[in-house]
């Protein structure tokens, strides 16, 4: 299976080695010094799973070079995703599946009137991963799930192909007939984390049981479950408690992509994960003091760190 990776970052890179690892042409588009990392020394992948090395690294920064591919792994910003996908129409073939692995929850929306609807398909990523070094990304913890799926729920032989590839490669996965639903229970989570980490300069371990804050993520949660059934998305009756449960077993010291952008004096995907929320609520009529209040007091880190 021919498959190209958007965007080699800490989701991107993870589960993209151990696709190649299993077997498959793996391609990796990036950019900068991590291209030329892993051009010249091989992509490592490192933290609680073990140590993989991928040498040599199929890598580039022209899609055009690469030819039709089964699947694209689109791991870009969430800044980046119309450029990306106007960049990757060399690779899209009649059966090509881009499964959008973003945080927030409108990725595949938006690149269906650039790629066509029957390229998109929905996709979740649950892994903790950040590059640390130029060809180098470190994983906190062991934890690693893709869920994918058609965006009309039905079972299509690519989506059984991937599936297939992907238990083949060791990580979790899972091929969903309800994937809006499972982008919007991991919406739920990241929403709230991302802007909760970032505002504490710290992570879920020191948060999650701290009885002050933990009101705070409950009620962050429950807007955004409050947002999402406003917006008709089928979330199942005790969503909260999911959430608030994956959270009491989330590695001690994981921290929100966003919260180590904000670390590192980076752009921050905010408008698209608490800025959303608030957005949606005021568009639906759905109360959102919590997010509204830390997007507020987010902002003017939005473009980095404030001159």
């Amino acid at each position: 299976m021919r498959i190209a990776v958007v965007g080699a970052g800490g989701v991107g890179g993870g589960f993209g080695a151990a696709l190649a690892k299993a077997g498959a042409d793996v391609t990796f588009i990036a950019r900068g010094a991590h291209l030329a990392a892993m051009k010249s020394a091989g992509l490592k992948v490192q933290g609680g799973r073990g140590e993989t090395h991928l040498v040599p690294t199929h890598a580039t920064d022209d899609p055009a070079g690469i030819g039709k591919v089964d699947i694209v792994l689109f791991c870009v910003k969430l800044w980046d995703v119309e450029s990306a996908g106007v960049a990757i129409k060399p690779l899209i073939g009649p059966d090509t599946a881009v499964i959008p692995l973003q945080n927030g929850i409108d990725a595949a929306e938006r690149l269906i009137p650039i790629l066509g609807s029957n390229a998109v398909m929905g996709g979740v990523a649950q892994i903790s991963a950040s590059i640390i070094a130029p060809g180098t990304i470190q994983q906190v913890g062991t934890f690693m799930r893709m869920i994918f799926g058609e965006l009309d729920g039905k079972r299509s032989k690519r989506a059984e192909d991937f599936l297939a590839l992907c238990q083949k490669a060791g990580f979790d996965a899972v091929l969903s007939e309800q994937i809006l639903t499972d982008l919007w229970m991991k919406f739920v989570l990241l929403a709230t984390n991302a802007s909760i980490t970032a505002l504490a300069r710290q992570p879920i371990g020191k948060l999650r049981d701290d009885p002050e804050i933990r009101p705070v993520f409950i009620a962050a949660h429950q807007e955004v479950i409050d947002v999402g059934r406003a917006r008709g998305v089928a979330l199942p009756p005790n969503a909260l408690d999911i959430i608030l449960e994956f959270n009491s077993h989330a590695p001690p010291t994981m921290k929100a992509s966003m919260a180590l952008d904000l670390e590192r004096g980076n752009r921050l995907e905010l408008p698209w994960l608490g800025g959303k929320v608030a957005e949606l609520g005021h568009k639906l009529g759905v109360p959102t003091p919590t997010h509204s209040l830390m997007y507020a007091m987010l902002k003017p880190y939005i473009m980095g760190a404030p001159g």
